[in-house]
């Protein structure tokens, strides 16, 4: 019960801070400043481009072979978040670029008609809209990051894949992995159901 909670916590947390992250590095991605554009696109694809449990990794040990920094095993958790955020923000920056992208530009143009500033323009018409497209690839990402929660083992975190196999191991049974991916099956049951309700209630063809 105690790896569930922090599975839980490691699973609102990410989404907590990389949903509203990988809005301004979606911006930057389309930014008119060319090195603006260059630096958000080799953070996007470096995130993407290496494996996660890589990234945690190298964030829980930088800080003592980097810069000797001592950490204590408290940072492991730290170390997580920051990279599963860092990491899923990449991934909603892009999805959130192909949403804003897909707005018609007579959108723009009819706001621009009407008076509305760049920042209206992008708060009031397009950013509603690009919700609305960017749900369902939101839902797939968000059902990943349930799973991906395992993989903080990496280091130690004692989230609930680390303890069933801990207790897997000193009582020579699978019964605890077993029990691991029930919850993980209904955990993901569950956050589908809340997103796909989501995508129901925003649907342009909702009668």
């Amino acid at each position: 019960m105690s790896g569930m909670g922090v599975t839980v916590s490691i699973f609102l947390l990410t989404l907590l801070f990389s949903i509203p992250l990988g809005l301004p590095v979606s911006l930057a991605r389309m930014s008119r400043s060319k090195l603006v554009s260059i630096i958000a696109g080799a953070y996007v694809s470096v995130m993407r481009g290496t494996p996660l449990m890589l990234q945690i990794i190298v964030i829980y040990f930088l800080p003592y072979y980097g810069f000797g920094i001592s950490v204590t095993s408290d940072y492991r958790f730290v170390a997580v978040i920051i990279a599963f955020s860092l990491n899923y923000a990449a991934y909603f920056a892009e999805i959130y670029r192909s949403g804003i992208q897909s707005v018609p530009k007579g959108q723009y143009e009819a706001a621009q008609i009407l008076g509305y500033s760049r920042t209206q323009t992008f708060v009031k018409i397009i950013m509603p809209q690009m919700f609305k497209r960017v749900l369902p690839s939101m839902t797939n990402e968000i059902i990943t990051l349930v799973k991906d929660t395992s993989l903080s083992f990496a280091i130690a975190t004692a989230e609930m894949f680390t303890m069933a196999k801990q207790i897997a191991a000193s009582e020579a049974s699978l019964a605890p992995l077993m029990a691991a991916g029930l919850f993980y099956y209904i955990f993901n049951l569950l956050v589908a159901h809340v997103c796909k309700k989501v995508e129901k209630h925003y649907d342009y063809y909702r009668i």
